[in-house]
């Protein structure tokens, strides 16, 4: 039935006269989920018809700069503190669907010989941190800081990508280094420890997800391509959830071993479409929520808050 649907999909873009074009999609390395087993297998593009381009970034304030340049039409997995900063610069982005729920994704990694925990993290005050700024590290950042009752502006921040900010961890260069990622936090923890554990995390607030994200003009050019990536997507989820037999292809796809694949993903949830509409995106919605705290949260000056937010969400393609 889903094939058959593709097909239909994307042979009435065909005839709907809107041009057949390259579809170019952001995602993350060391960020494993189970589309890239779709990706890798081609079904992305069977389904639309087109060649589906993916291009890897650090960040996702790198997927943002992409979008506005006119090289991405897709975010895939793009967090929310990226999202809600670019919505807040009036960016004509807009999420169309959840990518994956997580609480334990990120971590702040303070080094073992700085003889700091969070008991006396105040000790941080003064010294070298590395943080991805304006990303999901960057809001874990602020929200463990605050928890353990750090003064950030006392702090110096460094703006690293983790792979960067792991190096200066070890290189002693920053005395704490905040990431995703699981070669970036596992190098980080080979000098130190997390300062807060899962349910230390939760505890603290410290639990989101990250969106798919798409440019407005790609959503008003092409709606039935938006509508089928989203349809593989789940597609894909679901057939990892019966069957994990090709976790190989995504340990290979996302950089990391089937080691470190398996263990980020046991703390990974990939909401379906059900779950999405009813929890997400209906009425008091975590998607609306979350954008609205993320936004007030990182509002600048330059890039206010929005009043309302809920016009930076567009649902109606999950259904």
């Amino acid at each position: 039935m889903k094939v058959f649907r593709h097909t239909l999909v994307a042979a009435s873009i065909l005839a709907s006269g809107v041009a057949s074009a390259d579809v170019n999609v952001a995602y993350f390395l060391e960020w494993a989920t189970p589309n890239q087993i779709a990706k890798v297998e081609k079904t992305y593009d069977e389904a639309l018809g087109e060649t589906v381009n993916w291009t890897s970034f650090g960040t996702g304030v790198q997927m943002t700069e992409a979008m506005l340049a006119g090289d991405i039409d897709i975010a895939f997995s793009q967090g929310l503190t990226p999202f809600a900063n670019a919505v807040n610069a009036r960016a004509p982005i807009k999420i169309v669907g959840i990518a994956v729920a997580y609480g334990a994704a990120d971590d702040c990694v303070i080094r073992d010989d700085a003889g700091i925990t969070k008991d006396n993290a105040t000790e941080l005050e003064g010294q070298a941190v590395a943080v991805p700024l304006n990303t999901m590290a960057d809001f874990g950042f602020r929200m463990t800081m605050q928890a353990v009752g750090v003064d950030i502006s006392t702090l110096t921040i460094v703006d690293q990508e983790p792979a960067d900010a792991a190096v200066s961890l070890t290189d002693g260069a920053v005395v704490m280094a905040c990431g995703y990622g699981e070669n970036s936090l596992s190098k980080m923890k080979e000098v130190g420890t997390a300062i807060f554990n899962s349910a230390e995390k939760k505890e603290a607030g410290i639990t989101s997800f990250d969106v798919i994200s798409v440019t407005e003009k790609f959503l008003q050019e092409n709606p039935e391509a938006v509508r089928t990536f989203l349809e593989v997507t789940h597609a894909a989820n679901a057939e990892f959830a019966a069957d994990q037999s090709k976790l190989g292809v995504i340990a290979k796809d996302a950089g990391m071993t089937e080691e470190k694949t398996q263990a980020q993903m046991s703390g990974f949830q990939f909401p379906t479409v059900e779950q999405q509409l009813n929890d997400y995106f209906g009425e008091n919605g975590l998607a609306l929520n979350m954008v609205d705290f993320m936004g007030n949260m990182f509002a600048t000056e330059d890039a206010p808050a929005l009043e309302d937010y809920s016009v930076t969400i567009d649902s109606s393609f999950l259904q």
